[in-house]
């Protein structure tokens, strides 16, 4: 038997092909999620298969390129967005973000208790589950002083559910006719990733794009009360807090698109960019999910995991539904 096509790495890919092919393979399926034949929820396919047979050749770089990547393109999509309309998307979103907020933390304490997981563990699920994903546990990782192997726990956990959210939520929301306000709202209370946010709601229609982006975004500042509450729970006097400062960039460029002319002019082609933008970075979120990332999330974490992202996707659906 040829030991070439058996053999499995560290990361539990198939060793079928030697590193440069596997980097010329890597860097076309990068080239096509730049083009228009990809959608978002594709390129997250090729990526996750990629993780599982071949490997991400520059893993060591992947968690830098998708955050530069990621703040980048939400930026550029600014450039496609209103202010007026915004800031009606983020008044219709203010409640259900405090609501949904506070309760997913109340209730990743209590299940965390009940389960029996590692504190900073079960609080880093909680925020990433709560605010905004990988950002949220990017920014309070430092302020709780959270190790490698409790961040990659709860990253793996919340990037597994994004994954799902990404295909399943579009099919609900068709299924219960949601129109795009509802479904923008929804995808912003109960998808964790900005960049998952705004890949279903790019699939369901402009309006939805438009308050998922503008209602997420609103919903990632709340990362600073937080970090600094977290900054006593966990007794840390260094208080460092990592600031999304592009979100301000954001809001310049949502101004600049709605008073200046001549930004008008170049807004569509601004806004093509930042969408591949966003369709490589969850390719590349795919790409980074081995074998190895998905075996270390570990049972119960999982658990907490699913459990509050169904609370929270359940709660947010009845609320879009009979309140909004």
């Amino acid at each position: 038997m040829d030991t070439q096509h058996q053999l499995t790495d560290k990361k539990g890919t198939l060793l079928n092909l030697n590193d440069n092919t596997r980097k010329v393979i890597f860097i076309f399926c990068v080239a096509l999620c730049l083009t228009p034949f990809i959608s978002p929820a594709i390129a997250l396919l090729l990526g996750l298969i990629m993780a599982q047979v071949l490997g991400h050749p520059y893993l060591h770089l992947n968690h830098r390129a998708t955050h530069l990547l990621l703040q980048v393109s939400v930026v550029g999509l600014g450039f496609g967005m209103n202010v007026h309309s915004a800031m009606q998307a983020g008044k219709e979103g203010i409640l259900f973000t405090v609501a949904s907020i506070t309760s997913t933390l109340v209730f990743g304490f209590l299940i965390g208790k009940w389960l029996k997981i590692e504190k900073k563990t079960s609080y880093l699920i909680s925020n990433g589950t709560a605010i905004c994903g990988g950002s949220a546990i990017a920014a309070i990782s430092p302020v709780i002083k959270a190790e490698e192997k409790q961040i990659s726990v709860a990253l793996g956990c919340v990037f597994i559910l994004n994954s799902i959210a990404l295909f399943i939520f579009p099919v609900i929301g068709h299924y219960f006719n949601l129109s795009q306000t509802q479904f923008g709202l929804w995808c912003a209370i109960a998808i964790h990733d900005t960049s998952s946010v705004v890949g279903a709601a790019s699939k369901y229609g402009a309006h939805a794009l438009e308050v998922a982006t503008t209602v997420k975004l609103a919903r990632a500042l709340w990362i600073i009360p937080v970090a600094f509450l977290s900054t006593f729970l966990f007794k840390n006097k260094s208080k460092k807090l990592a600031i999304p400062y592009f979100i301000g960039l954001f809001i310049l460029a949502m101004i600049a698109n709605t008073y200046l002319p001549a930004v008008k002019l170049i807004s569509p082609y601004m806004v093509g960019v930042a969408k591949a933008g966003l369709t490589l970075t969850l390719f590349l979120i795919g790409a980074g999910l081995s074998r190895q990332v998905l075996a270390s999330v570990g049972f119960k974490p999982l658990v907490q995991g699913v459990a509050l992202w169904i609370l929270i996707s359940v709660s947010a659906l009845y609320a879009v539904i009979h309140l909004a």
